[in-house]
C-alpha cells in the first residue's frame, strides 16, 4: 500500500506548506487577525512547541529535541506504512507522517511552526493550529477507529 501512502504524504506536505505560506503572507505583515466566522479566526502564531501550542518555549534545544522526536516517530510510522496491507491504516499513517513532516519543515526553516487557525466559543479559545496538526489528529483518530473495529484475520 506504499503506492497510496507516498502520494498522500506528498499531498499533505504540499497543502500544509501552501496554506502556511498564504497565512504567513496574509497575517504576519502587518500582524492581524481575520474573522471568518463567529467561532473561527485566522491568527498569526509562532509556535515553538508541538501540536496545539503544547510545550512552548524559546529554547533551541527544545526545538531540536521536538524535531528529532518527530523525525524518529515518522520513521517508525514509515516502517509500519511499508508493512501495512490495508487502505484505511495506510491513509491514516500517511496523514500522520505528512503532518509531522510539514511541521518539521517549519521548525528546520524557521525554528518554529506557523499556526494560524483559531477555533473559539465566546472567550474560550482552542490553541491555534494548522493543517498539519489537523491531519495528524485525523490520522490518529482513524488508527483508533481501525483498532476498535478491524476484525483480525483468523487462519483457516
Amino acid at each position: 500500500m506504499i503506492r497510496l501512502g507516498v502520494p498522500v504524504i506528498g499531498l499533505v506536505l504540499i497543502l500544509d506548506q501552501i496554506s502556511k505560506l498564504i497565512a504567513y503572507d496574509a497575517l504576519w505583515n502587518p500582524l492581524r487577525r481575520v474573522e471568518l466566522l463567529s467561532f473561527l479566526d485566522l491568527v498569526p502564531v509562532e509556535n515553538s512547541g508541538i501540536s496545539f501550542g503544547l510545550f512552548q518555549g524559546d529554547d533551541k534545544t527544545g526545538v531540536w529535541l521536538i524535531t528529532g522526536v518527530a523525525l524518529a516517530v515518522s520513521a517508525g510510522l514509515g516502517i509500519w506504512l511499508i508493512r501495512v496491507d490495508r487502505r484505511w491504516p495506510t491513509l491514516a499513517l500517511s496523514l500522520i507522517i505528512g503532518g509531522a513532516l510539514g511541521n518539521v519543515i517549519d521548525r528546520l526553516r524557521l525554528g518554529w511552526v506557523i499556526d494560524f487557525i483559531d477555533f473559539h466559543v465566546n472567550t474560550w479559545h482552542w490553541p491555534a493550529f494548522n493543517i498539519a496538526d489537523t491531519v495528524i489528529v485525523i490520522g490518529v483518530a482513524m488508527l483508533l477507529i481501525d483498532g476498535l473495529f478491524e476484525t483480525e484475520k483468523k487462519p483457516k
